[in-house]
C-alpha cells in the first residue's frame, strides 16, 4: 500500500511534513521539551530518513539516528493528517527496526512526550513491542518526557 523509500529531505512535501512535525512538537510540550531534529540535524550524517508514500502524496516520514554506543535511536516520526491511522505510520517503523537490525544494533530506542497528543503514537510503538525503561544517550528524565526502548 505505501511505498517506503529512503529520502534525502530536498523535496518539498518531505520538508513541509518535518515542520508540521516541529510545530505539533512545540505546540504539545513543554518549554525546553522538544529533542526533535531540526533540517539540520536531520542531515547529520548518522541520520538516515525513510518518508512512505501513496502515489506522489506523502503518507508519513521517519528516521534512524546511529548512536556511539552501538545502538539506535528512532526519530522525527510523522504521519500526515490524510494518513492518519491508515498504516503510514507503522511502514515507517518496520522500516526502521529492519535498518537497526540490518546494522547489528542491540537495541532501538526513543523519547517521546506525554499527554493526549502524544498517545496514537505511544500505541504504536507499544503494538511493535517497545517498552518504557530509562533515559539514554545525553536525555535528562523529566515529569514530561519517557523513554521507549526494543531490544534487537
Amino acid at each position: 500500500m505505501f511505498e517506503v523509500r529512503e529520502d534525502d529531505l530536498t523535496g518539498q512535501p518531505t520538508r513541509d511534513l518535518l515542520a508540521l512535525h516541529l510545530a505539533g512538537m512545540r505546540a504539545s510540550s513543554p518549554p525546553g521539551s522538544v529533542f526533535a531534529l531540526d533540517l539540520s540535524g536531520l542531515l547529520s550524517p548518522e541520520v538516515t530518513v525513510w518518508t512512505a508514500w501513496q502515489g506522489d502524496h506523502i503518507a508519513s516520514v521517519g528516521a534512524l539516528k546511529m548512536l556511539p554506543d552501538g545502538n539506535g535511536e528512532v526519530k522525527s516520526m510523522r504521519t500526515a493528517p490524510a494518513f492518519v491511522r491508515k498504516g503510514a505510520g507503522a511502514a515507517i517503523l518496520q522500516t526502521i527496526i529492519a535498518a537497526a537490525k540490518a546494522r547489528g544494533n542491540r537495541r532501538l530506542s526513543l523519547e517521546t512526550g506525554s499527554g493526549s497528543s502524544f498517545q496514537p503514537a505511544l500505541a504504536l510503538y507499544s503494538r511493535r513491542g517497545f517498552t518504557n525503561g530509562p533515559a539514554f544517550s545525553d536525555y535528562v528524565p523529566s515529569d514530561f518526557n519517557q523513554f521507549l526502548h526494543l531490544a534487537l
